[in-house]
């Protein structure tokens, strides 16, 4: 059986050893104040008085205990109960005469005395050496079955599963079929190794998967672990680090310790730019923790003493901070991109996760997957989640296609704020905003098509445009660049147009917009005056991992032309889109007033609205996919439309 034991907590311990403690200073102390050996408290008197109690008959019984050392000390019971001590040095004759006289029970050193006396004094050592035991029996609890965690501070945390190694196969990742492939001599290495010593040729010691966060990367590694059903060893970069120099580098010769023993098996480290950033970027200079550790994992990797049978699987968002060294051959010997799905795998990771949730037959898996172009795996997840929740929020037996697609504007735009009512004036400013997004996206060949309209308010948005893909894209024209500053410049252009003023409800389009604009410029190249130039220079902190700032490389005189060139593109998509706006006047205040209504507008009925709206033809390239469109188009068959109108990163405006 894997070691999967988790030490208890330190901070746990600490409290139950001070409560010990606490507590056996309570037992000493009320021994103490009763004197347990007698059960009753005794008060504290003087000789004489003791004598008096005893010359009037008001002692029932007395005690004297002697000792070569000490006075004696004795001790009465009176006729009421209670009880009185005292010590003399004097002849205790005399006591034992008045005894004699009054009748009271009268015992020197009674044989229970001794007992006692061994009890109070050998008892509590007793105690507290088996109150140590059982702490430190709890405390030896974690690290490998091996050490406690406070005297193994140096012992690698990683989890091994054996016979409970994950039960995740190939079966269970939806698309990355890229992935998958490239994977498979790694998990073919591990079920035969002798395949590829006959060749004389090497597995790769490390794989690097590199992608954006919720891709699925952690998933595949326990898948290839699946596969292969081997060993899997399981750490995250950070657990390595430690306040304390040299204890990472102790747990990282641990964990290859561990591995050896189970080799062949598979190393696994999320995120890895917690340890694998760039070595000499901290204040701490070469000497600090977090870059002996890095030293330590570059060494047993590929180093002088060579292992065979351990492959480490590692996965990081941020490749561009990690070491050159830890990338090189012999150490991460390959890259694997893992990205965002497409279409298709978007869809099949919907039906993995939909397995367990009980679906209404209206729900069209295929359909929300053309909506939700940019989602990650994680991200697909958490939309069928959240439409679980609303479902269970409304007492319905299964999830249906609504609640799908109002979680979906859920996750893209925030949750409903019903509290927030506009006056008349603002929502009849809101519908016009969203209305001229609508029309210049649908006018221009921008390569979306409007999904969905709303003027329900969602978290910082008043309303909102979901718009799609035609189809999964890569590449993006100069000309459709052009069309979407416009599209997001509509809901201001409106404003202007039909409103004769504009409002703020335009921030985050016009900030966007400059951001196109600005990359048309300094990035891509597309600007005629200054030409096919890229400007400027991203710089970053490597040991933050945080983008600080940009490297001028051009003089002041350039920045003056591209702040022209940014300016005078946004103005002009301002005024083709406020020109196309006056154009169609007629069809933008049928869809605002339709809008102003029914306040969310889609399917069917957006559609119709939409195809009023005059397009125009631009310079795109008629594929064989446009041209169908068209075909489609003069047909009066909307069915293809249809199909391809719900594919694009959701764009909310």
């Amino acid at each position: 059986m894997g070691n999967n034991k988790k030490g208890p907590d330190k901070q746990l311990i600490i409290r139950e050893v001070i409560a010990w403690i606490i507590l056996i200073g309570m037992i000493f102390a009320v021994a103490k104040m009763f004197n347990f050996g007698s059960g009753t408290p005794i008060k504290r008197i003087s000789y004489s008085q003791f004598i008096s109690y005893a010359e009037n008959g008001e002692m029932k019984s007395i005690v004297v205990k002697t000792n070569d050392s000490v006075p004696a000390l004795v001790i009465g019971t009176l006729k009421n109960g209670n009880k009185v001590e005292s010590y003399t040095t004097s002849d205790i004759n005399y006591l034992e005469n008045i005894a004699l006289k009054k009748g009271i029970d009268y015992d020197v050193n009674p044989s229970s005395t001794m007992f006692w006396t061994i009890f109070w004094n050998i008892v509590p050592w007793i105690l507290i050496i088996g109150v140590w035991w059982f702490i430190m029996q709890r405390m030896m609890a974690g690290a490998g079955g091996g050490g406690s965690q406070a005297f193994n501070f140096g012992r690698s945390k990683a989890k091994l599963f054996l016979d409970n190694k994950p039960k995740v196969t190939f079966k269970d990742v939806a698309g990355a079929e890229e992935v998958k492939e490239e994977l498979q001599e790694i998990i073919s290495f591990l079920k035969n190794p002798r395949k590829f010593a006959r060749y004389g040729a090497k597995i790769p010691k490390g794989v690097l998967l590199v992608g954006p966060p919720g891709c699925g990367k952690t998933l595949i590694a326990r898948a290839v672990a699946g596969e292969a059903n081997v060993p899997f060893f399981s750490v995250s970069g950070s657990e390595f680090v430690e306040m304390f120099v040299g204890v990472g580098a102790s747990r990282v010769r641990d964990l290859f310790n561990q591995a050896r023993t189970y080799a062949p098996c598979i190393v696994f480290i999320d995120e890895i730019d917690a340890v694998g950033r760039y070595r000499g970027a901290g204040i701490g200079g070469g000497h600090d923790e977090r870059e002996q550790t890095l030293n330590q994992l570059l060494v047993e990797m590929d180093g002088f003493d060579p292992h065979t049978g351990i492959i480490v699987i590692a996965a990081t968002n941020r490749p561009d901070i990690l070491d050159p060294a830890l990338l090189r051959p012999g150490r991460f010997d390959r890259r694997v991109v893992v990205g965002l799905p497409d279409t298709k795998e978007r869809e099949e990771i919907l039906k993995i996760h939909a397995r367990n949730k009980p679906l209404a037959d209206d729900v069209d898996l295929k359909s929300i997957a053309q909506q939700t172009a940019g989602f990650s795996g994680a991200d697909l997840e958490n939309l069928l989640n959240e439409a679980a929740l609303l479902a269970a929020r409304k007492d319905k037996e299964k999830i249906t296609q609504q609640e799908i697609e109002e979680a979906i504007d859920k996750v893209i735009a925030g949750p409903e704020k019903k509290s927030l009512v506009l006056s008349p004036e603002e929502k009849w400013a809101v519908a016009l905003h969203e209305t001229g997004h609508a029309v210049i996206t649908t006018a221009l060949p921008t390569g979306d098509l409007v999904h969905r309209i709303s003027i329900v308010s969602r978290g910082m948005a008043l309303g909102y445009n979901l718009q799609l893909p035609a189809r999964d894209k890569y590449l993006q024209k100069k000309s459709e660049l052009m069309n979407k500053i416009s599209a997001l410049l509509g809901g201001r252009a409106a404003e202007e147009v039909f409103l004769h003023e504009v409002s703020t409800g335009a921030a985050n389009d016009l900030q966007r917009a400059s951001d196109i604009a600005r990359k048309m410029v300094r990035a891509y190249g597309m600007s005629e005056k200054l030409g096919p130039i890229a400007f400027g220079k991203e710089n970053e902190l490597v040991f933050l991992g945080k983008e600080l700032g940009e490297e001028r490389n051009y003089s002041e005189k350039t920045a003056d032309l591209i702040d022209a060139e940014v300016k005078r593109i946004v103005e002009t998509c301002y005024k083709h889109a406020k020109d196309v706006l006056t154009e169609q006047k007629d069809t933008v205040l049928e869809i605002a007033h339709t809008l102003l209504e029914k306040e969310t507008l889609q399917g069917e009925e957006l559609k119709n609205l939409l195809a009023k709206v005059k397009k125009e033809t631009g310079e795109e390239e008629q594929t064989p996919q446009t041209q169908q469109e068209k075909a489609n188009e003069e047909t009066g068959s909307n069915k293809e439309t249809e199909n391809n109108s719900k594919n694009i990163p959701p764009a909310v405006q």
